[in-house]
């Protein structure tokens, strides 16, 4: 996979481009030089988000109004992230 970068206005004049190096991997477009949005193929968008679900589909299904939901307080204890 091929990850290419794009400021804004490069994009704005060389679209067509960008499109073309999307089929090889992720295209990030920035704004002064940090990443704002990332241009995929639909391929590789729907692959990315199948199976999820939005919790407003859910919510909104017939008969999610009468499911009995308990919710225990977790326990947990937040500890530092291991980055090894």
């Amino acid at each position: 996979m091929i990850v290419t970068t794009f400021s804004s206005r490069e994009f704005n004049q060389r679209a067509s481009e960008a499109k073309r190096a999307a089929s090889q991997g992720p295209v990030f477009i920035t704004d002064r030089g940090r990443p704002a949005h990332v241009l995929l193929t639909i391929e590789e968008y729907r692959r990315l988000t199948a199976g999820q679900r939005k919790i407003a589909d859910l919510l909104a299904m017939p008969g999610a109004d009468e499911v009995d939901l308990e919710l225990r307080e977790a326990r947990d204890v937040a500890r530092a992230a291991d980055l090894s």
